[in-house]
């Protein structure tokens, strides 16, 4: 299906799900911010209110491809791979890289979504959806996040609420 520009996203923070409506309704469960919601920089929440996606990154890379600083590492996420990192909050397969659109709120100095490097993505199948357990980003299956890629385009409005 190609995107429109009358699509959104949805992303109850309560609920731990994301709603796509691009006249089509489509659902995923997520994970956000194990701190909850918050837009402070450096509080490991996840940001509300109304966003935008920036920027899609990792079109074309395999599934499980591991990203750090928006770029493929070259690893593709395994159990092994896991195991030798174990703290380590993992980004995979897809980044949409949110943009805040409220100034003073989720824009600029120290509530700036974008400037936080809150992302939609993909995260290990082994991770449970359904429950907060990011570091403020918002965390889907592999498959999920395919998905969603694919359904929007660079713009796409997010509002995230409680």
């Amino acid at each position: 299906m190609n995107s429109t520009t009358s699509s959104h996203i949805d992303v109850d923070l309560a609920a731990q799900q994301l709603v796509l409506d691009n006249g089509e309704r489509r659902v995923y469960r997520v994970s956000t911010a194990r701190n909850g919601a918050g837009e402070r920089n450096g509080s490991h929440c996840t940001p509300r209110g109304r966003h935008r996606i920036r920027a899609k990154i990792g079109a074309g890379e395999a599934v499980n491809t591991v990203f750090r600083g928006r770029r493929p590492t070259g690893e593709i996420y395994t159990p092994e791979v896991a195991a030798a990192a174990p703290q380590r909050d993992w980004i995979l397969t897809r980044i949409l890289w949110l943009c805040g659109e409220q100034a003073g709120f989720n824009r600029f100095g120290e509530v700036d979504t974008m400037r936080r490097y809150i992302y939609i993505h993909g995260a290990p199948d082994s991770a449970r959806m359904g429950v907060p357990g990011s570091i403020g980003c918002i965390r889907m299956y592999n498959v999920d996040v395919l998905d969603l890629f694919e359904r929007v385009v660079v713009g796409t409005p997010v509002f995230i609420h409680e």
